[in-house]
């Protein structure tokens, strides 16, 4: 008997220290989640931390950023001594989060690379009851300057509707940079130039775009600082025609099964007149995708000038509709609807052949809604030319051609109602008046003189 309570006595003893032991000598370190919003530090700047230990506790948190011999302590916090019977104590602190400012200036550091020291204790009696040790460090870079811009191109002359060119020079790598025109982003591209560091941005102003728009170079390096420049530019306002298009029962008739619209065609059953609220539909909401469409196409871009001289126009052709056209179409006598024509209708003989106006790269070849059978042309640096409504396509994507290659045949796919080619200019991602683009003139005083202008500077 007296040995069996001795043999209790001794498991009611051993059983807890073991366990205690067990538990107290744990050798799982801490967990650590630290989230940098980059790389690179700037004026303001916030890193997230969230520990955890789901064994002993938190014992020590230490976060600093060291430069050198310059160490700045962000953030030490110690937490409370577990006792031995922590387990089942509220005092323990398995988890905890932390948002931590780094204000490198204040510390007196200057740009350049530095490191990120992260310490993460818990309350273990391993290692001395030093306890279980999570430690990193991370590589990071101060950089509170923003880039440096200098326009080199000069006497930006544009008009509502048109093209321009700016170039400029940048003075640190890894910046995203271009123009500002209004809210649009025309990004620029290295390339024109040997000297890697000059930049070539084509910009637009949209047909709504007149006097008045704020224009300027923007740039923004990867630690998010940012810069504007202003360049010397001088804006023409232009009016633009109005044309009114009538639709006749019998357009209705010939084009209105050529649009599948799957089960949006039901809406229009039932109702007085399914063939015009069709129209209505393809010329509003399916024209409006079919253009943003199109205009997503020339971000497809090479920082290379695949052109050479004035763009050419459909040979032997004459214009039926103008750039930027205000449409008024109307229905038996009444205004039913309105666009605005963003392109130059030519009309020749019926299939007569589409050449490319001008060297490029083919990027895309489909039939695009409104637009019918279409080839967008990349010319390099985000300009592109758009040929629609074509009855054949004869080129494929990634076909590089040159000035005067056969593309096609005009036909009248999509909304077209006779044999036409709608020929349109994009920069980027706006449609732009296509006649400058055919005056040699004009891209001699826009384009050509300050490309070689710069080159004087930057040989």
């Amino acid at each position: 008997m007296k040995k069996v309570v001795l043999t209790l006595v001794f498991l009611a003893v051993a059983i807890p220290l073991a366990w205690i032991l067990f538990y107290k000598y744990e050798g799982d370190a801490p967990r650590v989640e630290v989230t940098l919003p980059s790389l690179y530090l700037k004026k303001s700047y916030e890193m997230s931390l969230d520990v955890s230990d789901k064994g002993t506790g938190l014992r020590k948190i230490v976060v600093s950023i060291l430069q050198k011999d310059n160490e700045k302590v962000l953030l030490e916090k110690n937490y409370p001594p577990a006792s031995v019977v922590s387990l089942f104590s509220n005092q323990r602190v398995n988890k905890d989060s932390f948002i931590i400012p780094v204000e490198s200036r204040k510390y007196g550091m200057n740009d350049g690379e530095a490191i990120v020291r992260i310490m993460v204790a818990d309350y273990s009696w391993r290692g001395w009851d030093a306890g279980n040790v999570f430690y990193v460090e991370k590589k990071v870079v101060i950089d509170t300057k923003p880039p440096r811009v200098k326009v080199l191109s000069s006497d930006h002359n544009i008009e509502r509707g048109g093209s321009g060119l700016v170039l400029y020079r940048l003075f640190e790598e890894n910046v995203v940079s271009g123009i500002m025109v209004g809210d649009n982003f025309f990004p620029g591209h290295p390339g024109m130039f040997n000297d890697k560091a000059v930049y070539a941005a084509f910009f637009a102003l949209d047909h709504t775009q007149g006097p008045g728009t704020q224009m300027f170079v923007t740039a923004r390096d990867l630690a998010g600082n940012s810069v504007k420049r202003g360049f010397h530019h001088y804006i023409r306002d232009k009016n633009f025609k109005t044309d009114t298009l009538n639709i006749s029962d019998r357009f209705l008739e010939f084009k209105m099964p050529d649009f599948d619209l799957d089960e949006i065609e039901d809406t229009f059953v039932g109702s007085q007149n399914p063939l015009l609220d069709k129209f209505l539909y393809i010329n509003g909401k399916l024209r409006e995708k079919n253009v943003n469409t199109i205009l997503s196409i020339p971000a497809d871009t090479v920082g290379d000038q695949l052109w050479e001289g004035r763009f050419s126009r459909l040979a032997g052709a004459a214009t039926r509709s103008y750039w930027a056209d205000r449409r008024s179409y109307k229905y038996k006598g009444k205004e039913i609807d309105r666009a605005i024509h963003l392109g130059i209708d030519l009309a020749s003989t019926a299939n007569a052949k589409v050449r490319a106006a001008n060297g490029g790269r083919v990027i895309m070849t489909e039939a695009v809604g409104i637009f019918g059978n279409s080839v967008i042309i990349d010319h390099g640096f985000g300009l592109a030319s758009l040929y629609s409504h074509l009855n054949e396509i004869t080129v494929n994507k990634g076909d590089e051609l040159s000035k005067g290659d056969v593309i096609g045949m005009t036909g009248l796919t999509g909304l077209a109602g006779g044999d036409h080619l709608h020929f349109s200019m994009i920069v980027h991602n706006v449609f732009v008046n296509p006649v400058e683009w055919w005056d040699p003139v004009w891209i001699k005083n826009n384009v050509t003189s300050k490309i070689e202008a710069v080159k004087t500077m930057v040989k």
